[in-house]
Formats: structure tokens, sequence, C-alpha cells
């Protein structure tokens, strides 16, 4: 059982640590950047005038920090060392991730847009594991510099979490010649598609609805003819980068499609659980950040003479909270440590379960912390020149997106039953 975190992992943090100091903090109060972070976040982050979508400005700044953070030999950390990365494992990543929340927001780490100075790069992996040999060449070196940005359109508005009913079909289609497919169907909450060249476009290619087999992925361009990007869903938290897509017609030649045929949802499972591990991670940490801020602000703040932190009616409920913070994060170190000894075969097969207790119990926890942490604090708690609306806001999408908490809870209802497989 491990205990303590490696050596070299907790010197890394403190690498990082570093570099937030010497780069990212003197870049967040350049040029009122803050505003970014402050009370006025929302509205600096959403140009209300082009529909909800982030500003250019925003945008910008976190391009600069990815910028910076690669420079620096961070960004691609996760990544194998053939892609310039360090090979992350599984624990440094959630060990990381967990880390950089519990500071706060900043622009360190800002999880409304999946922005890090580590970055997650998942589709730089799916290539590698599933792209032919011409799609890495052509898709790897432009997507780590930025150059090139993929959309994940899997989830269609009729279906949600089932994407075995998928709507969106594919059917061969040879235009000039060449053999290809012309997809035709709707997508929904396909994130990131405002800046996206290329969306990964999951259809059906053969078999019923209700089948895991016979869909397929297919990396369609954004400019091709048939291709129509809808409205742009506000959200709990804005700004919005969550549209609507339509396919009528689009077609793609046969080198387009990324796996093999029939067998998509492999390739949209591919990532499942490194990214469930470090998603609660980054939860937990972020809770963390709530419970440490209510404790400061119970022992500081004296109503009627004596600090808040006498009351036990503010004592135990941040005991409750820092007592499931302390177990999950145990849990979650233990769970991608084992992670790293594994295949991915495997992993779905003997920890998928754990995988889901971590994220589901740690989405639900954050939301909890961040809630007591504005009661603690009181009307300050509730106004936005405190974090813990905005981290509750988003986090709150996370007990439905990466697998809603009943997605996860009949994972694991399926592992202690019996019921199910991996």
């Amino acid at each position: 059982m491990l205990f303590d975190i490696p050596r070299e992992i907790t010197d890394y943090l403190a690498e990082l640590d570093a570099f937030i100091e010497a780069e990212i903090k003197p870049l967040e109060a350049a040029d009122d950047n803050i505003r970014f972070f402050d009370h006025r976040r929302e509205h600096a982050r959403t140009d209300w005038d082009r529909g909800g979508l982030p500003r250019a400005e925003w945008e910008a700044l976190l391009a600069e920090m990815r910028r910076r953070a690669d420079a620096a030999g961070h960004y691609r950390f996760a990544i194998p060392a053939e892609f310039g990365g360090r090979d992350g494992s599984n624990l440094a990543m959630a060990v990381i991730r967990h880390h950089l929340a519990a500071k706060g927001l900043g622009l360190h780490n800002d999880l409304q847009n999946e922005s890090s100075i580590v970055g997650n790069l998942v589709q730089v992996l799916m290539l590698r594991d599933f792209g032919t040999d011409a799609q890495k060449r052509e898709f790897i070196p432009p997507m780590l510099t930025g150059d090139m940005r993929w959309a994940f359109g899997l989830t269609e508005e009729a279906h949600g979490s089932d994407a075995t009913h998928m709507e969106t079909r594919a059917v061969p289609e040879v235009r000039g010649g060449i053999p290809g497919w012309r997809i035709d169907g709707e997508k929904m909450w396909i994130t990131g598609t405002h800046v996206a060249t290329h969306v990964m476009t999951f259809a059906r290619t053969s078999g019923e609805d209700g089948r895991a087999s016979g869909i397929t992925c297919f990396i369609v361009p954004t400019d091709a003819p048939g291709f129509e990007v809808g409205e742009y869903l506000w959200t709990f938290n804005m700004p919005t980068d969550h549209p609507k897509l339509r396919c009528d017609g689009v077609w793609v030649p046969e080198t387009a499609i990324l796996g093999r045929l029939d067998d998509g949802l492999a390739v949209a499972q591919h990532f499942v659980h490194e990214n469930r591990i470090r998603q609660a991670a980054s939860s937990v940490g972020a809770a963390q950040y709530c419970i440490d801020e209510a404790v400061n602000y119970a022992k500081a703040r004296k109503p009627f003479g004596k600090p808040l932190a006498v009351n036990q009616a503010i004592q135990f409920p941040l005991v409750e909270l820092a007592t499931e913070a302390e177990m999950l994060r145990l849990l979650i170190w233990k769970t991608a440590a084992e992670m790293d000894t594994m295949s991915k075969p495997e992993v779905a097969l003997r920890l998928s379960d754990k995988v889901s207790m971590c994220n589901y119990r740690a989405n639900r926890l954050v939301c909890q912390a961040a809630d007591f942490a504005m009661q603690v604090h009181g009307g300050i708690g509730y106004s936005r020149h405190k974090p813990f609306e905005h981290i509750y806001r988003h986090h709150r999408r996370y007990r439905i997106t990466e697998g809603s908490e009943e997605i996860q809870m009949r994972k694991v209802a399926g592992h202690l039953f019996g019921f199910m497989g991996g």
C-alpha cells in the first residue's frame, strides 16, 4: 500500500511551483489579466455579443500560458517522450492535478477550460494508439504546437450517455473516384468547436441500434461542405463553447477513419479511466481549497465577540468534508498507482469500479465543499468576490459529464453484484 508520494513526484511539484511564481503569476497580473480571475471573471471571459463564446483576449492569454509551459517542458509532461513529453504516470498526473487545483483559481490551472500548465493532451495518445502512420505524421505535430485543434463529437441530443443508439449514420460513397463515406446526423455539446479544425465524429456504419459494434470514428474537417455549427448552448458557468452540430451529406475519404471500421467506441473509451481519475483528483484538490479557506475564515471571523470556529455547527460539517477529502485522496492515489502496473484492458477489468468510486464521490464532494464554504463566508461567500460560486458552478458539470453520477454508480454496482464485466 502506497502512503508516501515518490520523491521524484514531490520534487516535480516544487519545480512546478517555482515555474508558477516565476512565469505564470507575473503574466496573470500583467495588463489587468487578473480580471479573468477576480469578481469580473465571467464577464471578462464571455463575449456576450458573439452568443456567449469565450472572448478572444481570454483565449489568447490561455494560449500564451500554454506556450510558456511548453517552452519550460511542463505542458507535455503526461505524453510519451517520443512526442516531447516526460512519460508522466497516472499517479503523477493525479498528484499534479490535485496540487494545482488546491491552489484555487489562477492562470496555472483553469478547470473551466480544462487548461493547465500540465496538459491532458488526450487526442495525441488516441492518435498514437489508433492512428495510421500517415495520420500520426499529419496530425500530431500541429496538435502539439496548437495549430490544430480537435473536438470530440460523440453525444447526441436524443440519447445522452447512450452512444449505442446513435442516430448519426455513415454510408460508403465514392466521389471523384475516391472511396469514402457520407455522414448525416446531429451532435450536441461538442466542446471547443468554435476553435476546432476537426471534429472526431462518431457514426453508425453497420449493425443495429443498441449494439456497441458498428460505430466508427471519422476525422471530419470543420470546413467540410455540409458541416454546420448550430446554437451554442448557454450553461451554468459561462462562457460557452458547447454547440449543436449537423452533418448534412458531409463526405470524407476512407483515410479519415480513426481506428478500425465498426470499432469506434474503442476509440471513445480509450482514455476514459485515465481521464476520470485525473478529474477526480482535480475535484478533491478544489474541495480541499474550499475546506482550507472555510477553516481559515472561521478562525479569523469573530461575530458576537468570538471566532466562528468555536461553534460546532461550523466545526462538524468541515470535519465531515475534511475526512472525506482525506479518504478520497488516498483512494485516488492508490487507484492511480495500481493503474500504472496494468494494461488498459486490465484496468477496465479490475479497476473500473474503483475509478468510478473516485470520480463520482469526488465530484459530489467538491460541490458540497464549495457550498459550505459559501455558507461559512456568509454574504461575501455568495458574492463573486470569492471563488466558491465559480468552483461550484464549474464542478457541478462533472456530476453529469465524464459519465454521470448514475452511470458511475451503475458501473460500481455492476462489479459489486456481478451484473456486468469490465
